[in-house]
């Protein structure tokens, strides 16, 4: 097989199983297909946005918009902790004008650690850990303050809720001998409800979305997420690459 055809096998099993690159979600991985051919470099919070127009380019550099690290300090009272036991967080950057009463919930993705080892390992990291997670996260993508690059959703309440449970914001139990806590599921209670209490029970239009195991999230908390609002309030769920099958898919190109 040549090395083209294994790239592309790879690339296509990737996309059908839904394997997150570099095993994670990255920030604004949702970032719109722009009409033109765009790429988006980061440098030090610096981002350069590079646009090809019919063979002719030009770049445009600025800094992207970085959001604060807010901890869920109810939390802990609720038994709602990471991996390690520390607070859960988000990042919330508030909307204005017309999006005023629209939110945009993203669940941050990063994979699964599947057995006592890699939880223990993990809980070392800021996918297991809030003492690990940076204090500000770069909004970009469909998280982007920008209308050129994120029209829809620039002006709406955009937050990011941080990944620490290691299995998509599931589950409710705990391994005492590990230290290990899996409350996945407290910590998407706690999360909504602290949200609910900075406006988010208002809103007239709201949009749960995800990556990789944020997009699996994303599916299976999707009725719940209907359940937090009136009927009238318009509710949609977005799934980046969030589908998993419980198969492995081998396919082979030939050129």
């Amino acid at each position: 097989m040549s090395r083209r055809s294994k790239v592309l096998m790879i690339w296509v099993w990737a996309v059908v199983v839904g394997i997150p690159a570099a095993n994670g979600c990255f920030p604004g991985e949702q970032a719109y297909e722009e009409a033109e051919e765009a790429a988006l470099v980061y440098t030090n919070a610096t981002a350069v946005y590079s646009s090809k127009f019919h063979g002719n380019e030009s770049k445009a550099v600025y800094s992207p918009l970085m959001v604060g690290l807010t901890l869920i300090h109810a939390a802990a009272a609720e038994g709602a902790v990471c991996l390690d036991g520390t607070l859960p967080g988000y990042h919330l950057h508030r909307g204005y004008g017309s999006g005023a009463n629209s939110w945009l919930i993203q669940l941050e993705g990063g994979g699964w650690c599947n057995s006592i080892r890699t939880c223990v390992y993990r809980k070392t990291t800021r996918r297991g850990s809030s003492r690990y997670m940076e204090k500000h996260l770069a909004f970009t993508g469909i998280l982007s303050n920008r209308a050129e690059l994120n029209p829809d959703f620039f002006n709406w309440n955009r937050v990011k809720v941080r990944y620490c449970d290691g299995a998509s914001f599931l589950g409710d139990s705990e391994n005492k001998a590990a230290r290990l806590q899996f409350r996945g599921q407290r910590i998407w209670v706690a999360a909504m409800r602290d949200l609910l209490s900075k406006g988010m029970r208002n809103a007239h239009q709201a949009l749960l979305s995800g990556c990789s195991a944020g997009g699996l999230a994303a599916i299976l908390h999707c009725d719940e997420f209907r359940e937090l609002f009136p009927r009238t309030t318009k509710v949609k769920c977005l799934s980046d690459a969030g589908l998993f099958l419980d198969s492995q898919v081998s396919l082979t190109l030939s050129f």
